[in-house]
């Protein structure tokens, strides 16, 4: 008995030590001097001077590419897995569902990508594309997309990023601005592009990943206007024909990188090689053992920083990517055959990047399969998920030691399978993450969260939450390239001086700090300053507070602040960071009238966790939109708003008064949210205009 006695003890009291003596009072970011008037600005504790790369001799991102392949030759790079079947199934309903059966991961050494690269490289060359020409890639996340992005860095050709879901307007206009002469796309981006041809300006070459080009393209080809290549024709064009690699500076534009377009037409951001290595460099020296033993799953989009950033780490240091996508990411995703493995199954990785969107559907996932099975499985993991909870939050007398090995063994291992049950680290990343969904994937997947808050326009780095910050609902301290600082905003009532904590815009300021909007010089010069001593800081339009360690917390967006008909003031996106973390709810979007003293929103619902409070009720229903449209719904889904709310603390009037129930997912595809899944405002006001007009009648 002695013996379990002391394998419960000694952790314990091992762990309250190591807490007291590492984090209590830990200063994470320390205040600079920068000169300005009301100022308040904090750098990294860690690094007296902004961070511009980890990697000596390395300069550039074709550099650091380079440097990985001869340091880590012989290991595993780039994996895919191999098609097996496809099928589709007819559902009851009529509607008809692509199933996939993928078999295991196949793999490419660092030594035979460099070899692809080099080749494409030289191909690229060799069909004609000149220097000073830019490339557009046009396709999903693929090891082909990485390929492509290193052979034209070798080339010092700029990138052009567009996301696979973009729309014909903001795709015209992408291709057209940046004068885009040879695009590279997948079979399925590649028709869209035949279908507005005759709205392309500049475009001479298209290149398919995929061996079998589309057909459509061939009147466009034999008229002369496009020469169509497959991808693996110009790497064999380049290896017959070798040229000598062109290699860029730093201070080159690497990518002109579109945003997604959450506010009208995309901005391109032109980032430099400099730009992207000093966050990848930041990452670098900040995630804990991130060494060459890792094992990557990429799925989001490359087109977006946050993975092109990602990708870039974890080749730098000799680890291996597979790739994946959201609609096959797990065992029960949309288009996995019944039965067969899922990307995270197969791959079992060991880091993973994420958006606050795909995590809440993994929280939601669990908990309503959870609630399913009742009884004594329920009982279980709440009281595992409680006392688990406890822990983290401190307690004494929380699950600690010999306890808490026994609930991740009976509770815990079956949540870690759905990601392969290896994950020891995840990047967050894209918008604000919940304190919710936070504690509950380091609880249930083991593994800390590193919440990083950054744009486009910064390269994705401003801050990073460090491996040993286990609060929440902050998003870290500066990276070591960064400083971050925070200037009055009296109209919004944000001003430095406020106690306890100094509050106001945030601004950001270091070699990550990217030259400035394509062609759209008055935007630039709205957003971008240069400062006396030649530092570059991007004015992001989102309110913060620094906490005393020097951490910074996300509490207001300036755009999203809409003054009510008695004057109180509602942060339409804060509002709806709260009310998100609602089992029942899978997306929202809060709209605000100046003539009204309310709220409201349109909601789209949970579908099965409204199905399963229906069976519940006795309720019958024809489909998912009658469901709906039924009063009893509506006052389900309004009382768990309400609660979400009060939980929050949220004042009466940012709480919605009336909502309306979408029963359509909002997709990139529908234009309704980015390829990031962040809301587009503006596009879900026009189209469901009718529908919050309703929402204010009498």
């Amino acid at each position: 008995m002695s013996v379990y006695i002391i394998g419960a003890i000694v952790p314990l009291v091992v762990t309250l030590l190591l807490r007291k003596n590492s984090n209590d009072g830990k200063k994470r970011g320390v205040p600079i001097d920068v000169g300005g008037q009301a100022e308040y600005a904090i750098r990294n504790a860690g690094f007296a001077t902004p961070l511009e790369t980890a990697w000596e001799g390395v300069s550039t991102l074709a550099e650091l590419f380079e440097f990985a392949c001869k340091m880590h030759g012989n290991k595993d790079l780039l994996g895919t897995r191999k098609l097996i079947s496809r099928e589709v199934q007819v559902s009851g309903d009529g509607r008809s569902f692509e199933k996939l059966h993928l078999g295991e991961y196949e793999w490419l050494t660092y030594a035979a990508v460099f070899q692809r690269v080099s080749n494409f490289g030289s191909g690229l060359a060799q069909l004609g594309h000149l220097r000073d020409e830019r490339v557009a890639i046009f396709a999903d996340t693929r090891a082909e997309w990485f390929i492509a992005l290193q052979g034209c860095f070798r080339r010092n050709v700029t990138v052009v990023t567009i996301y696979s879901s973009l729309g014909e307007e903001a795709l015209c206009h992408s291709l057209n601005e940046t004068e885009v002469t040879t695009v590279i796309c997948g079979s399925k981006e590649l028709k869209k592009l035949v279908e507005i041809s005759g709205q392309l300006d500049s475009v001479k070459r298209l290149i398919c990943m995929d061996d079998d080009v589309p057909s459509v393209a061939s009147p466009l080809e034999q008229s002369g206007r496009w020469t169509v290549k497959s991808m693996a024709s110009v790497e064999k064009l380049g290896q017959e024909n070798p040229t000598r690699a062109d290699l860029p500076l730093p201070g080159d534009v690497a990518v002109i990188m579109y945003t997604s377009g959450s506010t009208g037409l995309p901005k391109g951001v032109m980032m430099t090689h400099a730009n992207v290595l000093a966050v990848v460099s930041s990452v670098r020296t900040i995630v804990p053992g991130l060494e060459s033993d890792d094992v990557y799953l990429a799925y989001l989009p490359l087109a977006h920083i946050l993975e092109l950033a990602a990708e870039n780490i974890v080749a730098g240091v000799g680890s291996a990517i597979g790739y994946g996508s959201p609609l096959t990411l797990t065992d029960t995703s949309n288009k996995i055959k019944k039965g067969t493995k899922g990307d995270a199954s197969a791959l079992r990785p060991t880091v993973m990047a994420a958006v606050p969107a795909i995590l809440d559907r993994v929280r939601d996932g669990v908990r309503s399969k959870v609630d399913a099975k009742g009884g004594l499985a329920k009982c279980l993991f709440d009281l595992a998920y409680n006392r688990r909870l406890s822990a983290v939050n401190g307690s004494w007398f929380g699950a600690w030691g010999l306890e808490l090995l026994l609930w991740n063994l009976l509770v815990f291992k079956k949540v870690r399978a759905v990601l392969g049950g290896r994950v020891r680290f995840l990047l967050s990343g894209g918008a604000p993450l919940s304190g919710d969904t936070q504690r509950f994937i380091n609880i249930c997947l083991g593994a800390p969260i590193g919440q990083g808050y950054g744009l486009t326009e910064t390269c994705a780095g401003g801050t990073f939450s460090e491996f040993d910050d286990t609060s929440v609902g902050r998003v870290g301290n500066p990276l070591p390239c960064s400083y971050i600082k925070l200037v009055d905003w009296p109209e919004g009532g944000y001003l430095i001086t406020d106690s306890p904590k100094p509050r106001g815009e945030i601004v950001i300021g270091g070699p990550n700090v990217t030259l400035g909007y394509f062609k759209n010089e008055e935007k630039s010069r709205e957003v971008y300053k240069v400062d006396a001593k030649g530092m570059r800081w991007f004015y992001t339009g989102d309110i913060g507070q620094f906490h005393a360690d020097g951490c910074l917390e996300i509490i207001d967006r300036k755009k999203d602040i809409v003054k009510l008909q008695h004057g109180e003031y509602v942060s339409l996106g804060k509002v709806e960071a709260v009310l998100m973390a609602t089992s029942c709810v899978d997306n929202m979007m809060m709209h605000a009238d100046p003539f009204h003293s309310y709220t409201v929103a349109v909601v789209v619902p949970s579908q099965p966790a409204l199905e399963e409070w229906a069976a519940k009720q006795g309720i019958s229903y024809t489909d998912f939109s009658d469901l709906c449209d039924k009063k009893e719904t509506v006052q389900e889904v309004q009382a768990a708003l309400v609660k979400e709310a009060k939980k929050a603390k949220l004042e009466r009037f940012e709480i919605p008064t009336k909502i309306k129930l979408l029963s359509n997912p909002w997709t990139p595809e529908t234009g309704l949210v980015t390829a990031a899944l962040k809301i587009k405002r503006e596009a879900i006001r026009k189209a469901f205009s009718e529908e919050l007009s309703k929402l204010y009648e009498s």
